[in-house]
């Protein structure tokens, strides 16, 4: 087995080793009879590669690894009861907002511009009868 399998090998375990149960869900927390456990979305990879001009005159390997981890909210165990209560992406809901606000100035714009060119062909065909 060449150096380059065995280091693309490692750094599959490591992105497996990475990407478990463990990353998901957190480590339980307790306080006065409340249980919390938190939960993310975790996402990630591996991959490698590696090559050798035709000619045999130089050659090349490469690996990566990449893992993503997001918070998506805890499980509260409370009276015998499970509930779900998600994490808001603050950073998100402020980018949805942005986003219609941008959307309703340019339909506001269009529907402003429509109107003022039907305004100015309504006072031509005026002058013209």
């Amino acid at each position: 087995m060449g150096a380059l399998h065995t280091e693309l090998l490692d750094r599959i375990q490591e992105a497996e080793d990475a990407i478990s149960v463990r990353r998901v869900f957190g480590e339980p927390v307790e306080r006065d009879g409340v249980t919390v456990i938190p939960t993310a979305r975790v996402a990630g990879g591996a991959g490698g590669g590696g090559g050798e001009s035709p000619q045999g005159e130089g050659s090349g390997t490469g690996t990566g690894l990449g893992l993503s981890a997001k918070p998506v909210g805890v499980f509260v165990i409370a009276d015998g009861a499970v509930t779900w209560r998600p994490a808001v992406d603050v950073n998100r809901v402020i980018l949805g907002g942005q986003l219609v606000a941008i959307a309703a100035l340019l339909l506001i714009r269009a529907v402003a511009k429509a109107r003022a060119r039907s305004a100015v062909k309504a006072a031509a065909l005026a002058r013209l009868r």
